[in-house]
């Protein structure tokens, strides 16, 4: 067992690896300040698994805070989700991103080499390789962050392995996804997006609740079958399963190691649109609008590496992921209506 701190732990990704290493028998603590996240999630969290975790509603940024944390207990590694995550906010605010996500990781750093907490699993993104020439996108394809988002990921993954190749940190696991979908299958988590959902899960569920008139689609005249974009979505639970294995794997392991986490699978936005409709027996009326500066037609992930290095392969599938998702947003409906 091992003690573990998760940064942005109560968000979307954080609160279901929360979930699947304590199912591992690892302990767990999560820090959060809850800017992006729910403040009941700790309370769904025991919920489910029946564990208080133990929270500190710290900013990463608040070095006083980040190094008291690391001086009350010892920690064997962290995983680190902590972050701003929109694209399009990104581009309109390039500094907020770079103090959150760059200047927070760097506060995140400096506290982890005081305590001397060496192991680091490090929530990348697919948006490293840009607009990628070739699918499926090995970890070798040339990185070009097309926006700041993805920028600021670069970096600090850059920061991450320079640190482990001066000796300041001894592993790291830089996990690129490529498109969490899905919930927990209780419907007591899920995504959770504050205002307009960036994502197209969120957004399509919203739209069969009723709750927004239609979904746009962002171009139909891409070189695909059906001339809607392709990605490669990934079931959170699965991801969060990834992260067991990779921060296991970081525990016993020396070196950086950049590992893509994705189903190897691509599917178009109205192949999407069609598997929540078939999974769900909703209609979803949509429109078709202008392609958006920047959105690549292709990107799926070749996976191989994770099943090599850590025995990881995702499991559930596309209807697991819409169902998982309409369940979620059925159930925290009726959770906000008795609030």
């Amino acid at each position: 067992m091992a003690r573990i701190l998760l940064t942005g732990g109560a968000g979307f990704i954080g609160s279901h690896t929360a979930v699947a290493l304590q199912g591992r028998g690892h302990d767990v603590v999560l820090l959060d300040n809850f800017s992006n996240a729910s403040r009941s999630v700790p309370a769904r969290l025991k919920e489910i698994t029946g564990v208080d975790y133990p929270v500190h509603d710290v900013d990463i940024r608040d070095m006083d805070a980040m190094q008291r944390i690391f001086a009350a207990e010892p920690y064997d590694a962290v995983i680190h989700f902590a972050a701003l995550k929109a694209v399009g906010e990104s581009e309109e605010n390039p500094l907020h991103y770079f103090d959150v996500n760059v200047a927070g990781t760097l506060k995140l750093l400096t506290a982890m080499r005081h305590a001397g907490v060496g192991r680091i699993v490090f929530s990348s993104s697919a948006t490293v390789y840009g607009a990628p020439e070739h699918c499926p996108i090995a970890e070798s394809a040339p990185l070009h962050a097309t926006n700041i988002y993805g920028r600021t990921k670069l970096i600090m993954e850059d920061m991450i392995s320079d640190l482990v190749r001066t000796g300041m940190l001894s592993s790291a696991f830089l996990l690129r996804y490529f498109n969490p979908v899905g919930a927990h299958p209780s419907g007591l988590i899920g995504e959770d997006p504050r205002g307009v959902p960036a994502n197209l899960m969120p957004y399509l569920c919203q739209v069969a609740a009723r709750q927004r008139d239609h979904l746009t689609i962002f171009g139909d005249d891409y070189p695909t079958p059906d001339g809607t974009g392709v990605r490669d979505y990934l079931h959170v639970m699965d991801l969060a399963e990834a992260h067991c294995a990779a921060v296991e794997k970081a525990l016993g392991t020396e070196g950086t190691h950049a590992v893509n986490l994705g189903t190897g699978t691509g599917y178009s936005v109205l192949e999407l649109v069609h598997a929540f409709e078939n999974a769900t027996g909703i209609n979803i009326p949509y429109q078709i609008g202008p392609r958006r500066p920047g959105d690549a037609p292709t990107c799926y992930a070749n996976p191989a590496l994770a099943r090599t290095m850590f025995g990881w392969s995702a499991k559930r599938t596309l209807l697991d992921m819409c169902r998982d998702s309409w369940h979620w947003q059925s159930m925290s409906a009726k959770i906000r209506q008795q609030a």
